[in-house]
């Protein structure tokens, strides 16, 4: 799940990480008041939204007057950067920065453990900077059983050259940083820049934090922060009803009853040539009240043009599948999709029979399945 810039910077206070003292803006009026109660200039404007790229986009200015500050908020707000609408804007104090530096931990599944990323060339893209320049970019594991150490400290601190100015601050965002990430069970907390301003000290002009989905059952007051306004409408869909579901750019939507089957059948659809319009996961039910949810949730995706339900059952009985499938289809009278079923396991043999005489195309493997399920949405697209 992600948060807004003010939102993490907010966290990020609570753990003694020192922060520009902005508000948030949902309206030009609103604003020039917060820029009244600031009492100081310049200011910036910052754009609210759940992508990147806000300053190329036009989202990021620096305001030096009232007027510059009311053309700003009028131009930022409403804008389109990446699909996302900007709804609202930070409004802060612009500060004296001399070097910008980045500095992220994140949760990386191939060293299955926390690493501490840092650069000394802050302020771009840290994607981009790693692939042209990856020996700017210190990485450091943390070892889950003891975590952050002295020593860590010690490390980025001379990796990155940190004036002896600054080093008390530093390591007080350094520490904040890595507690908020550990204690709100984020996937990646980083700060971009982090700023060595005029005065020697350090400063978080930019956050932003990502966090697990499934603990967040653990931090209610993490789970408050959500936007759904800045989340694709058919996952906030599936997510109110229970189905683990995820949008991509194919023709054929995918149902499915099991995360690692999911994948498997995302998989197969690509080696046969075919796009999955979506990741979901029905879980192990499958019943027809489940199956009814996903079929009108792939179908609202207006790229849809082909089904394929891929079903093993293990602990679910496949002729109660079987049943759950044709009961959906009953109550979707105006449905009229081309269906490929793939039913594997307890009772397969029983289920094909009660589909059988339907319009239904039936296949007996998974890459039968997947074969003709491509093969009928690139026959619709043509």
């Amino acid at each position: 799940m992600k948060v807004h810039e003010y939102q993490a910077k907010e966290l990020l206070a609570q753990y003694g990480v020192p922060t520009p003292r902005g508000k948030v803006a949902r309206s030009v009026d609103e604003a020039e008041q917060i820029a009244g109660e600031l009492a100081t200039w310049p200011l910036v404007v910052k754009a609210q939204v759940h992508v990147g790229g806000r300053g190329k986009a036009g989202g990021v200015k620096l305001v030096k007057t009232q007027e510059e500050l009311r053309a700003a908020a009028q131009s930022i707000l409403g804008l389109d950067i990446k699909g996302s609408i900007v709804r609202q804007v930070l409004v802060e104090p612009g500060v004296d920065i001399r070097h910008e530096i980045y500095l992220g931990i994140i949760l990386d599944r191939a060293t299955q453990r926390p690493v501490v990323m840092a650069s000394a060339e802050g302020g771009v893209e840290i994607e981009e900077l790693a692939a042209t320049r990856p020996e700017a970019i210190l990485k450091l594991p943390i070892p889950p059983l003891y975590g952050l150490r002295p020593h860590h400290t010690r490390e980025v601190l001379s990796f990155l050259r940190i004036p002896a100015s600054a080093k008390d601050s530093f390591q007080r965002i350094f520490n904040g940083l890595v507690r908020a990430f550990y204690e709100k069970d984020a996937s990646l907390a980083e700060i971009n820049p982090l700023a060595i301003l005029g005065n020697g000290e350090a400063l978080a002009c930019d956050a932003k934090i990502n966090f697990d989905e499934n603990a967040l059952y653990l931090h209610p007051e993490i789970a408050e922060l959500r936007d759904e306004g800045e989340e694709e409408p058919l996952e906030v869909e599936a997510r109110h009803k229970k189905l683990s579901y995820v949008k991509l750019d194919g023709r054929i939507g995918c149902i499915v009853n099991g995360a690692g089957l999911a994948m498997a059948t995302m998989d197969i659809v690509k080696h046969f040539g075919g796009e999955p319009a979506n990741f979901l996961d029905i879980g192990g039910g499958a019943k027809a009240e489940q199956v009814a949810d996903a079929l009108q949730l792939i179908t609202a995706d207006p790229a849809v043009n082909t089904i394929f339900i891929n079903i093993f059952g293990g602990i679910v009985r496949c002729d109660l599948v079987a049943e759950g499938i044709l009961t959906a289809l009953d109550r979707l009278p105006d449905f009229d999709y081309p269906i490929v079923i793939r039913l594997s396991g307890t009772n397969d043999e029983i289920a094909r029979k009660m589909l059988e005489g339907t319009k239904l195309n039936l296949a007996v493997t998974m890459s039968e399945g997947a074969r003709r399920a491509v093969e009928i949405s690139s026959s619709r697209a043509a």
